[in-house]
Order: C-alpha cells, then sequence, then structure tokens
C-alpha cells in the first residue's frame, strides 16, 4: 500500500483540488456556489435551496486533537476527495462539500479530542445503504458487493448484473428511494453506513433522520468531476474505506491503460451524442461535462460544443428543433443516448423519433451508434468507454462493449 502513499501530497495545495471541484460542478444537477462558512457536523454541506455546495480547500487534515498525518493517497485525476493517513491504521476521507469521515480500524475505538464535524466510519464497513447509483461498479470491481445489504434503487433499474443477482438472491434488499427511504427496514438489517448521491440535499429532513438513527451519511461527488478517469478515481476512495487500496489502485491503472491506447488519436470527425425525450425534443451534455470529455478523448470533436450552459445548472440542455437541426446535421457519427432512452434498435426507430434525423450526415453515410444501456452504471469502466467511443468515431473495426452500430 506504501507505493500509494506521498508524503508530500498532504501539503500538495487543497486550494487547487477545490477549485478544479467548483469549476467542475455545474456538470450535475443541484450544484451551487462555493460555501460561505464550514460544514456543519458529519452531515456534508447543502444551502437552503437543497443544492450542493462546494468548499473551497475543503481538504483539512487537522483532526482537532493534534494527531498528524503520516502521508496521503496520490491521486491522478481526481479534485473532490482527498484521503489522510494516520498511526494506528486511521484514515481521513475529505470531500468537496466540506464533509469529514475519519475511518477507524477494524478494534479500536476513535481517538479522544476529534473534532464534532467529523463523522466516524468504523471498519469493517459493511452493511451499507447504497443509494449512489455510480458507485455500486466501483464496490462490485473491488470484489465487495457483498457489503452492501440495502440498495436505494429499485432491481429493474440496476444494469450492474452482480446486483440485481444479489436482489434476486434476498441478499440484497430494496430500502427505498433518497427521498424515502424505509427506515424501519434500515433498522431490521443493521445498516451502518448510508452512501448517497448529492440529491440527499434536496431532502435534508432525510439526511438529518438518518443521523439521527446513528447511520453516517456519505455523500459522494464522483458526478462533479469533470474529468472521466476523476470519475473512476473514486474506486480509490472506497478502496481506502475498506483497506483495499492496492485492488484500487490496480482497477484505475487498467481504466488509465485503455485510455493511453487511444489518447491523442485526433479523427477529425465530429460526433453527435444525444437522446430524444417524450417530447421529441433532442437533449445533449453540455460542453465541458465528462461525456462530451469522453468524445474529445476518443478522438472525436463534439458536435454540440458551442453550447453555453444547461437549464438550471445541470449537465442537460434540451435544443430547439433549430439548433438540433444547425448542430447536429453535419455531424460525422451518431451516438444515441440508450441509456436513458433504450427504445431505439434501429436508425428507422430514431428517425421514427424526429425526422430531421433524416438529413442527417451521418445517418445518410450509415455511421449511427448506440449506448449499451448500463454505460451510466459503469463509472468504473471509464477507460474501457472512451476506447469503445474511439473504434466508433475512428471507424477502426475494434470490437466494443458500450457502443453497437445500428
Amino acid at each position: 500500500m506504501r507505493n500509494l502513499i506521498s508524503r508530500t501530497a498532504v501539503a500538495r495545495g487543497a486550494a487547487g483540488i477545490a477549485l478544479a471541484c467548483a469549476l467542475a460542478m455545474p456538470l450535475c444537477a443541484g450544484c451551487g456556489a462555493a460555501a460561505d462558512s464550514a460544514p456543519s457536523a458529519s452531515s456534508g454541506v447543502a444551502s437552503a435551496s437543497g443544492t450542493t455546495t462546494v468548499v473551497e480547500g475543503f481538504r483539512n487534515a487537522d483532526l482537532g486533537n493534534g494527531m498528524q498525518p503520516t502521508g496521503s493517497l496520490e491521486l491522478d485525476y481526481a479534485r473532490c476527495f482527498s484521503v489522510d493517513y494516520f498511526d494506528g491504521g486511521y484514515k481521513l476521507l475529505c470531500l468537496a462539500d466540506g464533509a469529514r469521515y475519519l475511518v477507524v480500524p477494524e478494534g479500536k475505538a476513535a481517538p479522544e479530542g476529534l473534532s464534532p464535524d467529523i463523522a466516524v466510519i468504523q471498519q469493517p464497513v459493511g452493511d451499507v445503504y447504497l443509494v449512489a447509483s455510480d458507485t455500486m461498479c466501483l464496490f462490485d470491481a473491488l470484489g465487495a458487493l457483498d457489503r452492501i445489504t440495502v440498495s436505494g434503487i429499485a432491481r429493474d433499474n440496476w444494469h450492474v448484473p452482480a446486483a440485481v443477482q444479489a436482489m434476486d438472491s434476498g441478499a440484497m434488499a430494496y430500502g427505498g428511494k433518497y427521498s424515502a427511504p424505509d427506515y424501519e427496514l434500515l433498522l431490521e438489517k443493521g445498516v451502518r453506513l448510508a452512501i448517497e448521491s448529492t440529491m440527499i440535499n434536496h431532502t435534508p429532513s432525510v439526511r438529518e433522520k438518518l443521523i439521527e438513527l446513528g447511520i453516517p451519511v456519505f455523500t459522494e461527488m464522483s458526478s462533479y468531476e469533470s474529468e472521466p478517469l476523476g470519475r473512476t478515481e473514486w474506486v480509490k476512495c472506497y478502496g481506502a474505506m475498506l483497506d483495499r487500496e492496492d485492488e484500487a489502485k490496480a482497477l484505475f491503472d487498467e481504466q488509465v491503460a485503455q485510455l493511453e491506447r487511444v489518447r491523442g488519436a485526433s479523427t477529425g470527425k465530429s460526433v453527435a451524442f444525444f437522446y430524444i425525450n417524450s417530447n421529441g425534443s433532442a437533449v445533449v451534455h453540455r460542453p465541458g461535462d465528462y461525456v462530451a470529455e469522453m468524445i474529445e478523448q476518443a478522438g472525436g470533436s463534439y458536435a454540440f460544443g458551442a453550447l453555453e450552459g444547461g437549464q438550471g445548472g445541470t449537465s442537460s440542455v434540451t435544443l430547439t428543433p433549430e439548433q438540433f437541426f444547425a448542430m447536429g446535421k453535419d455531424a460525422d457519427v451518431i451516438v444515441y443516448n440508450a441509456s436513458i432512452d433504450g427504445s431505439v434498435a434501429s436508425v428507422d426507430d430514431l428517425v421514427a423519433k424526429n425526422p430531421l434525423i433524416a438529413d442527417f450526415k451521418a445517418v445518410k453515410n450509415g455511421d449511427v451508434w448506440v449506448t449499451d444501456q448500463n454505460m451510466y452504471q459503469q463509472m468504473m469502466q471509464s477507460g474501457r468507454i472512451i476506447a469503445d467511443l474511439n473504434a466508433a468515431i475512428s471507424g477502426s473495426g475494434a470490437e466494443t462493449t458500450y457502443v453497437r452500430k445500428l
């Protein structure tokens, strides 16, 4: 594990990390401005409107009792969490919303004099109520799916096979969504940790109730990472939580290797990535978010790169018919987002959703692709997904997993 620890990283400059998170912040729903004050005890930070705030200089290794860090987890892409190591096997996780969590080794107690804003996560980590859907694939990759006993996602909404199997076998129960958990079930199952998405900040009463029941709330912020591999690097956060740092590093390095095979291989082709909503309008990712970045890293240029921000601070933009046609018609490649709309099985299905698409260059040239439905739940496979996109954009003929040609 020591190869993961850099003593110099303790002083790496938390403000720069926080700035990167602040820049990435608008890429997900419910993003807010920088916080004006320190976080409240063990619960992260949410504004009065329910939006998540990013705390400038969020990395704070002061436990409040004089203990000093002996090293920290070295990160390559992620900018919205940090891990500091202390004597005795203690680990401090700091998140970009200002929340702090001390991971306490099995058989030990939290050290005396701990700052009151720090929540305690007791090892061995288990009996988890998982609501942040992106995180399931990380636990699965780490061989720790059995640590999750309650899911905040219904069985039919999972595209992680191991999660579906766990729910079918009864090893994992459905405990209600983020805004309406089944508290009785959580207590019955002995839940000791809730891993939530930032949506929990829209229902602060739920967060408070969980904490009142003695269940620490860990609000993961991988969706705030602008770099695709920054999202994947959150496997190291959970690796630290589970004492599986070596496994996490190996998994992450494998995805970096996937990306390195195609990085910088510009194809000169533009890519339209979108889905058609129930009103027949095209919904696209706004420039700068991780999907647009994956397309760029795969050697393409994002067809909707000239857009100026999303609606309500979200990562998506609903285009007018005129915008959609003007910006998408000359795209060399179409990648249809079946993670949101899985009803497209042919080019005819796509054109039926919006007749304008029949006049798109990519349709005329037969260069239309569709994503796999589970792509959004495969944060652990960012490098592989970028390699697949490169195969689609370049026309290399390489075998793909997460996209297929129509």
